[in-house]
């Protein structure tokens, strides 16, 4: 089977994307339709509520991080076995990164070869419309603009006359949604609460957005819109371990990945490559787990909000000392942004797992955006030298302890900020630990997944 895709857009955020994707996907899974859940960007939080409208693994799609040539392939391989792939927007519909748009919604969709359907935030405006649609529509022809959904419509006067002006553009309206503040899903200083945090209630925001999508938008005339994958292989973890290193043969290394509400921040595609390569993958959750499973060879912290949970992370000792007495072994370990908060000393005055010796706290700063990053150091993931592509996001700061020394530990990255600053070092490389703010994408760079899963192989008194 190969899927139909449609992509889901708007003039910018806080139109109201996430409400209607996540409602059709919602929608459609629960009329029988099998749906493939998409977000374009580096977004976290997004594909944990599409994972509870689906019922499958949330992915994204981002040609800054994964490379433009992997979109479809990898497009195709989330979408296997669906009928259908819903595909959520990031920003506005030709928004990507700052300097050039790359990673856009728009670049996306010309990728999969998918229509766009436009969410357009109707409030304030009536015959408008038809500009703000004739503008989108016209500014990029190779993006197929194919209808669009008005969201927060004030009454049925107010949809008449929004009819009307799309109509005046030559677009058909997909669905008319009612202004809709009960739905909200709570929100702090980097977005939505993520699905595993928000709980129940997180469940019933989905209902809510699945019931407004079923009676608002016309969801059998966007399946027929919806237009087939390209055609072509999908993307394979097994190949993209191919000729990479790989394990001794039935080695298996034991590879702890912490998961749980603190730390929801991963890709689906991490998991599925570290066992590609050779590694028996065990999820811990640190808010409950008080011990690394026996044997454990390497450990995997990614990010989250450790900051909302501080408390509880802080009173696992047991863990605590664990998970140091790991990275004092030498194992591989790969944190990134939380899980470099929750390797330093304490964060916000609770207290870590001290392998680094730096403090953390939350800022009022936010710092973001795409990097283009030279690996200062070899590490157990990249080599000296290596030039990835990543992504910051995150309000905290981490500042080495006065007076400590760091022998042994080196800066993990340096890019080129664009700032009177020049040059920024980034991260810390210690030992087989490799911490940082920068998130990466493991199917950009599979060659990392290896080289550590090979590391893990190594390490000594593992089972």
């Amino acid at each position: 089977m190969t899927a139909r895709a449609v992509v889901i857009g708007a003039p910018s955020s806080g139109s109201g994307k996430t409400t209607v994707a996540t409602g059709l996907m919602a929608a459609l899974h629960r009329r029988g339709t099998t749906v493939a859940p998409f977000k374009v960007g580096p977004d976290y939080i997004d594909p944990g509520y599409h994972t509870l409208a689906t019922g499958r693994p949330g992915r994204n799609l981002d040609p800054v991080l994964v490379g433009a040539e992997r979109i479809a392939p990898l497009a195709r391989h989330g979408a296997a076995g669906a009928e259908v792939a819903v595909v959520e927007g990031v920003m506005g519909l030709f928004d990507g990164r700052l300097a050039d748009g790359h990673g856009s919604t728009a670049q996306v969709a010309g990728l999969l070869g998918a229509p766009v359907v436009l969410v357009v935030d109707c409030r304030g405006q009536s015959r408008s419309l038809a500009a703000l649609l004739h503008g989108f529509r016209s500014f990029d022809p190779s993006v197929r603009l194919a209808g669009v959904v008005l969201n927060r419509v004030g009454s049925a006067r107010h949809e008449a006359v929004l009819r009307a002006a799309a109509d005046e553009a030559g677009l058909p309206v997909l669905g008319a949604l009612p202004r809709h503040d009960a739905l909200a899903v709570p929100s702090r200083h980097l977005g939505l609460v993520t699905a595993a945090e928000h709980g129940p209630a997180a469940v019933a925001a989905v209902d809510a957005m699945a019931e407004l999508a079923a009676t608002h938008v016309d969801l059998d005339a966007v399946l027929r819109l919806a237009e087939p994958l390209p055609p072509g292989p999908a993307w394979s973890a097994a190949d993209a371990a191919r000729a990479r290193i790989r394990v001794p043969e039935h080695s298996y290394p034991r590879t702890a990945v912490f998961g749980g509400p603190a730390f929801t921040f991963g890709y689906a595609e991490h998991v599925e490559l570290l066992a590609a390569v050779g590694a028996e993958v065990v999820v811990v959750d640190p808010l409950r787990d008080e011990a690394l499973p026996d044997g454990t060879a390497a450990l995997v912290l990614p990010g989250g909000f450790p900051e909302e949970h501080v408390a509880a992370l802080g009173a696992n000792e047991p863990l605590r000392d664990a998970v140091a007495a790991l990275a004092a072994s030498g194992a591989p370990m790969h944190a990134e942004c939380g899980g470099l908060l929750y390797l330093c000393e304490s964060l916000d005055d609770a207290p870590m797992c001290g392998v680094l010796p730096a403090t953390a706290a939350m800022t009022g700063r936010l710092t973001l955006g795409y990097r283009d990053a030279v690996a200062l150091e070899g590490s157990s993931l990249f080599p000296a030298g290596a030039r990835v592509a990543g992504h910051e996001f995150h309000r905290c700061a981490v500042a080495p302890r006065a007076g400590v020394p760091t022998v042994g530990a080196a800066p993990a990255w340096g890019w080129r900020s664009g700032e009177p600053e020049g040059l920024v070092t980034e991260g810390w490389v210690a030992g087989g630990v490799h911490a940082s703010f920068l998130h990466t994408h493991p199917a950009g760079d599979p060659e990392a997944v290896s080289r550590f899963v090979a590391a893990a192989a190594e390490t000594p008194g593992r089972r």
